[in-house]
């Protein structure tokens, strides 16, 4: 889609929403204290592969142009890569549509770092509860600070383009 093209949809309104959060999987594996997705436990109600691609397919119809996966820890999906790679690639139902992703970091070790790299149209969120070790690890779990660092490395290490660190604060 042109510039062009984007202005004049805007000027006349949007048919599709531009971002849709998708709450991809319950799963997690790590145990937040102040968790509000009721993360933990794989719902049994959870969309297979080929479901979600179905998902995506539409979306890619109705031009949305990014989505932002929630839910719980989405890199515990075996098939996560092949999800993301699915939704960033064009094919015969449209353009490809962007990610966005928040993660504890706890998958993130240097191939796959270098596979995230690879792709466009892909942003990261390291989420984080501290500034060091002993606050985040009280609410992530133990060596919690020191994998989402890790991971923050393994990205930076492969050229991914700038990601960003999600923090609460209370």
């Amino acid at each position: 889609m042109s510039v062009e093209s984007l202005v004049s949809q805007l000027k006349t309104g949007l048919d599709a929403p531009i971002c849709l959060t998708w709450e991809l999987t319950y799963a997690c594996n790590l145990q937040c204290v102040h968790c509000l997705s009721s993360s933990g436990q794989r719902d049994h109600r959870e969309l297979s592969t080929v479901e979600a691609k179905r998902v995506l397919d539409q979306l890619r119809e109705l031009q949305v142009f990014y989505i932002n996966i929630g839910g719980g820890e989405p890199m515990v999906r075996r098939d996560f890569f092949e999800l993301v790679e699915y939704s960033v690639t064009p094919n015969q139902h449209g353009s490809g549509i962007g990610v966005k992703f928040s993660t504890n970091g706890a998958f993130i070790d240097a191939e796959k770092a270098r596979r995230l790299a690879a792709m466009e149209y892909l942003d990261i969120q390291i989420s984080l509860d501290g500034v060091d070790a002993v606050t985040n690890d009280a609410v992530r779990g133990a060596s919690s600070y020191d994998m989402a660092r890790r991971a923050m490395d393994n990205l930076a290490a492969a050229n991914f383009g700038p990601f960003k660190i999600s923090v609460v604060v209370t």
